[in-house]
């Protein structure tokens, strides 16, 4: 094939490839959800409605530009119970953070563990990314408890501390949190469980 012909293609190939891959993740992604959607406590149902919660959340959120723009407001949503994370420069916007949140249908309690100080740069962020990894992995090694599954658990890190959440037994809860305590870097452990017995 002449050289002026294959140019095109090639362009084509760059342009519709990322594309294609895009779907591939969407579709993968989908594949996973439901996966654990099968294992998760919540059913079906549940699931998705704690999603359309934190949806709904994040988009009244980001409509106060004043929060979005310097501040750090995360929204977690498991089975009714609605966590704020995250960084505010003052407690007037803690409070509007609350309040923008406030009165979703669904919603059975909300727990606003919003920090008043100086945002967290990227790294510090990364930094509680990987701790939520960390403890996500270590949580693996419960292998000894039946019927557990460490995807039952929502784990996220703000500040070198972590919040889990989920429907656990108390045995479940107590070894998700002996092990979650000492994972490096880990400062504090808060449970906001619902006990299953």
């Amino acid at each position: 094939m002449p050289a002026s012909r294959r140019l095109p293609r090639i362009l084509f190939l760059l342009v519709v490839l990322p594309a294609l891959g895009g779907c591939f993740a969407v579709i993968a992604g989908g594949a996973v959800a439901g996966a654990n959607a099968a294992r998760d406590r919540r059913g079906a149902a549940t699931v998705i409605e704690d999603r359309r919660i934190q949806i709904g959340a994040l988009d009244s959120l980001n409509k106060d530009k004043q929060l979005v723009l310097k501040n750090n407001v995360s929204v977690v949503v498991y089975d009714g119970v609605m966590l704020l994370v995250g960084e505010v420069r003052s407690e007037e916007l803690k409070a509007r953070a609350e309040e923008r949140v406030s009165g979703f249908e669904g919603v059975r309690r909300l727990i606003n563990e919003l920090e008043v100080r100086e945002p967290e740069g990227f790294w510090s962020r990364r930094r509680d990314d990987a701790l939520t990894g960390q403890v996500k992995t270590a949580l693996l090694d419960i292998v000894d408890l039946p019927g557990f599954d460490p995807t039952r658990v929502n784990v996220t890190s703000a500040h070198r501390v972590v919040y889990l959440m989920g429907k656990l037994s108390h045995e479940e809860a107590e070894r998700v949190v002996e092990i979650a305590r000492n994972v490096d870097g880990v400062e504090r452990v808060v449970k906001v469980f619902d006990y299953t017995d």
